[in-house]
């Protein structure tokens, strides 16, 4: 769990940085330069000589959902919508982790779903822009395939690291990133053109920073917690960067938010989250019993 909270700090920065120094650049380029920063960066630590060549291209699949498609989509949403509102607008991924992991299952957690719809309640308070336009719905269905992009391979790299009990993390992660690259380079081929790029030095250390720590380290971290925790304690932490996101677009990039409503939103996520822990333990216990 800690792993998760650390994450959702170092996320909370990413959003402002990325509408205040990148929106210049074309989307693909910008998610194919930091998902290759990521790549570079666990190479030396992958190891696939005692892998499955089907468990190898699982995990490169899953690699290009959950980073490469999920950035394609991620990333361009920017051009449509101001910073807190792409992090207001992850409000769904909960719901999706939950749904898609009990159409894996076969079954219905109530637990679980009782705390995915809290988490969205409680990110939900924190949305103020009520004018529906264009732009905004354009923007917030980009924001919604990232997030089921990203939700799908929370569920499916958890559920493949538990048949590879000694392997560690991160030995297989080179390998989502290598998915990563491959598509987002694929979509830059199409839409940047190489012989205009200019980066200035603002841009050049963001691209450093969001491809080494909060893509490469935070994008690790993320998935490891997430082998440690239950489905309902995953959907609530997905949606605990929304209010400190939001807090960090205002208080540091200067917009403008209602800080009493990112208060009580952040309460209600963190009660989710401790109900989620209580009943879960408490249920696990009687089961052991």
């Amino acid at each position: 769990m800690v792993y998760l909270l650390i994450v959702s700090l170092i996320w909370a920065f990413s959003f402002g940085l990325i509408k205040t120094n990148l929106t210049s650049l074309d989307s693909n380029f910008v998610s194919f330069v930091r998902l290759g920063i990521s790549l570079l960066a666990f190479l030396p630590f992958l190891r696939i000589k005692k892998l499955l060549r089907i468990e190898t291209l699982k995990l490169i699949g899953i690699g290009a959902i959950q980073y490469g498609l999920m950035y394609t989509f991620y990333i361009a949403s920017y051009q449509h919508l101001q910073s807190f509102e792409i992090a207001l607008f992850t409000i769904l991924t909960p719901v999706y982790i939950i749904v898609i992991h009990d159409l894996i299952e076969r079954r219905i957690n109530y637990i679980f779903l009782f705390t995915a719809l809290s988490a969205v309640i409680g990110g939900g308070i924190v949305m103020y822009r009520s004018l529906i336009s264009e732009e905004l719905l354009t923007g917030f269905l980009l924001v919604q395939l990232s997030n089921i992009c990203f939700a799908s391979g929370q569920i499916f790299y958890s559920k493949i690291k538990k048949k590879l009990p000694e392997k560690s993390d991160h030995s297989l992660f080179g390998l989502l990133y290598l998915g990563a690259v491959l598509v987002s380079f694929t979509a830059s081929l199409f839409t940047t053109n190489y012989s205009t790029i200019n980066l200035n030095s603002e841009q050049l250390y963001t691209l450093i920073y969001l491809g080494a720590i909060a893509s490469g380290l935070s994008f690790f971290l993320w998935n490891v917690g997430a082998t440690k925790v239950n489905e309902g304690a995953l959907a609530a932490f997905n949606n605990l960067k929304i209010p400190l996101a939001v807090s960090v677009s205002i208080l540091v990039f200067g917009e403008h938010g209602d800080l009493i409503r990112l208060g009580i939103g952040l309460l209600i996520i963190l009660a989710a989250l401790y109900i989620n822990e209580n009943v879960y333990a408490k249920k696990k216990n009687m089961t052991e019993i």
